[in-house]
């Protein structure tokens, strides 16, 4: 029957992103708060609220003071160390070199494309290292066992992973492989215009909702 023929071609067509619908913002007319920014935000309170309450438990490595640190200065380690990374590892395109260090004018003693937090992106492994440097700090000031804050603090990092990803997904960026299943998705930015794995969605379940779950499960109800 043709309406079936027609239903089984369109079903073996790619979803296009375009169709969804999504923006990448709200426009509160005087400024666009990007869902991206907003993941980073949300995503840091609720490290910062679930892990004064993890401290109330027994044998927590530190006080709430330590916490308020913590918060503080993984905070500048996320975006420093995040942004440095951007600049460091995806810039330069087929020159490999990290023009957002040298873009500069002459006049000028840095390179003010580095504190453009919106245009470009911040690298997951750069935020990693500098919330490492973060926690070695406060640990080093206060006299904490550093493997312990870690611990304490990883079990915060799928709420991140989560927000984060699912930004990804929404700017329509860090799309996956070719693909022919049922669920590919041609995104925008995609040079070549093919299907491809929404990848976003699968770490957001995985590295973020599924990891949650298991994390929390872990430290909440074994004494793990």
């Amino acid at each position: 029957m043709p309406v079936l023929s027609l239903l089984a071609e369109a079903a073996s067509q790619p979803i296009q992103f375009a169709d969804l619908g999504l923006t990448k913002g709200i426009d509160l007319g005087f400024f666009y708060l990007r869902f991206y920014s907003l993941a980073y935000i949300l995503g840091l309170f609720l490290a910062y609220w679930h892990l004064s309450k993890m401290i109330k438990a027994p044998g927590a490595p530190m006080a709430q003071a330590h916490v308020d640190d913590l918060f503080f200065y993984c905070t500048l380690g996320v975006i420093f160390g995040g942004r440095l990374g951007y600049a460091a590892f995806y810039t330069g395109g087929e020159s490999s070199k990290p023009n957002m260090f040298t873009s500069f004018t002459p006049s000028e003693t840095v390179s003010w494309d580095l504190l453009r937090l919106w245009d470009g992106g911040m690298s997951f492994h750069g935020g990693v290292i500098g919330v490492v440097v973060a926690i070695l700090f406060v640990a080093w000031r206060n006299n904490l066992n550093w493997l312990r804050v870690c611990d304490y603090i990883a079990v915060n990092v799928p709420f991140g992973m989560l927000l984060g990803r699912l930004a990804n997904f929404v700017n329509g960026e860090l799309y996956g492989r070719a693909t022919d299943a049922p669920w590919a998705m041609v995104f925008p930015e995609d040079p070549e215009q093919i299907g491809r794995h929404p990848s976003q969605l699968y770490q957001a379940g995985l590295e973020g909702l599924l990891m949650m779950v298991i994390l929390l499960l872990l430290f909440w109800n074994t004494k793990a």
